[in-house]
């Protein structure tokens, strides 16, 4: 007896998607000379500073889940576009905190305007962006984010609704 799943597995369908979505936002922001990558970094910059802060790179690498070294390449990158300005951390000489310039800080809001249209189109499916189906599935997808990858199956809450809720 095989215990062989029917059809994909949710691992498969996850990276489908994720592959899906990245392609999309490239195509998506093509036009604006910017990379999944890059929107990455600027848009959570752009957040992150709106709300008065000044990351370090390695803030933001833990921030957007990437690499701190690939940070800093794509920081570097910005940098030399003018897009992003990066100076040395008062607090940590070893640090490098980074914010957006003028010219990124336009390019970011359209950017995350251009991609919050990109992200209704696709999430029309489960009736918009707004949509309790939209919901159910954040809510699904952060307990998934947040479960940490070396945790024991018994150390893992499922904090997901139950159908009578």
């Amino acid at each position: 007896m095989s215990t062989a799943p029917k059809g994909p597995t949710p691992g498969y369908l996850v990276w489908r998607l994720s592959t899906k979505w990245r392609v999309a936002v490239d195509r998506a922001l093509a036009p604006l000379g910017l990379t999944h990558a890059q929107y990455t970094l600027i848009a959570s910059l752009h957040g992150i500073w709106r709300s008065g802060y000044r990351p370090s790179q390695r803030q933001l690498a833990d921030h957007t889940g990437l690499e701190p070294l690939y940070v800093s390449k794509l920081a570097r990158a910005l940098e030399a576009s003018g897009l992003v300005q990066r100076t040395p951390d008062p607090a940590d000489t070893r640090a490098v905190q980074l914010s957006l310039t003028p010219a990124g800080e336009e390019k970011a809001g359209r950017a995350v305007a251009e991609v919050h249209t990109l992200l209704d189109r696709l999430l029309a499916p489960l009736g918009g962006l707004d949509a309790p189906r939209t919901e159910a599935l954040t809510r699904e997808l952060r307990l998934l984010l947040e479960t940490p990858l070396d945790a024991p199956p018994d150390a893992i809450e499922d904090t997901s609704p139950t159908p009578e809720e």
